[in-house]
This record gives structure tokens, C-alpha cells and sequence, in this order.
């Protein structure tokens, strides 16, 4: 079987490169409706009608759509990030770490203290915290499997 290059219908009997990993290369398993990649091992359910698939072995389903020639992450339905995310989500990295920020400027600890690098720490660690929680977010939204992804190179690496 070679992979499907040209612009085509996504059909079952296909195969068709992994929206994964982006190395391997999926095809229907045998005796069954899903799919399976030959490098990262996810398996998809598929849809034809849709002309979409979704990953099956996953705690949250991402979904992509096949447009003819690659797969495309498919747009949540009703979801929207506008401005009023955005802004939400910068207020949600800064504000708490402004708050802690101006917290050690008003209450500096004792000079010579041994625990005087506590309270950097913990503006750092307030704002690396929401940042991360902030970019999960996205993450998951834009349905980018960056663990799945991490996890199918550190296989490929201990294989070799």
C-alpha cells in the first residue's frame, strides 16, 4: 500500500499519514473499523461521512478532518477564543503574580535573612504556574497532542 498523495476521499481501505506524530503512517486494522499508526501505536475511529478521525486511545477526543491531502484539527462547534479570552487569560497570568510581586515589595524580607530568596521563588513560581495552566488551555483547544507526540519520539529514540 503507498500513501495517498493526490487529492482523494478518506476511505477505509487507505493509508494515510499519522496526524499524530506526523512520522508514521496509519491503515485500517484488520478485521476491524479504527485505525493505527505504525510508529507512535494510537489508534483512530473513523469516520467517512465526515471525512474525519478521532483518536480513540486518548482521555479527551481530538478529532481531525481529512481535506483531500493532510489532516486538519476540526473546529470545535460553539467555541470560540476571542479577545475577551485573551484578556482573561493574560489577567490570569498577571494578576495573581503582580499580587505576590507587590506582596514582597511591601513586606521585604530581613536583610541577611537565609530565606531571603523565597519570595523571588515564589513570584516565579506563580507566574510559570498560570502561564502553564494558561497554555494547557490552548493546548487542549487547538488539540495539539503534545504528551502523545513527546511519548511516540522517546519509543521511536529507545527502539534505535
Amino acid at each position: 500500500m503507498s500513501s495517498k498523495d493526490s487529492t482523494s476521499h478518506f476511505s477505509l481501505d487507505g493509508v494515510y499519514s499519522c496526524p499524530v506524530c506526523h512520522h508514521g503512517q496509519i491503515a485500517a486494522m484488520p478485521l476491524m473499523d479504527t485505525f493505527a499508526c505504525n510508529f507512535c501505536r494510537h489508534i483512530f475511529t473513523s469516520d467517512p461521512l465526515q471525512q474525519s478521525l478521532t483518536m480513540a486511545d486518548s482521555s479527551s477526543p481530538v478529532t481531525w478532518r481529512w481535506n483531500g491531502r493532510a489532516w486538519r484539527g476540526a473546529n470545535r462547534n460553539g467555541v470560540e477564543l476571542g479577545w475577551g479570552v485573551g484578556l482573561g487569560a493574560i489577567a490570569l497570568v498577571l494578576l495573581p503574580t503582580t499580587i505576590v510581586a507587590l506582596s514582597a515589595y511591601i513586606f521585604p524580607p530581613a536583610d541577611g535573612s537565609p530565606f531571603s530568596w523565597i519570595p523571588t521563588f515564589w513570584i516565579g513560581l506563580t507566574f510559570l504556574c498560570h502561564s502553564a495552566f494558561v497554555a494547557s488551555v490552548i493546548v487542549e483547544y487547538y488539540q495539539f497532542p503534545v504528551f502523545a507526540y513527546w511519548k511516540a519520539i522517546q519509543r521511536h529514540l529507545l527502539q534505535n
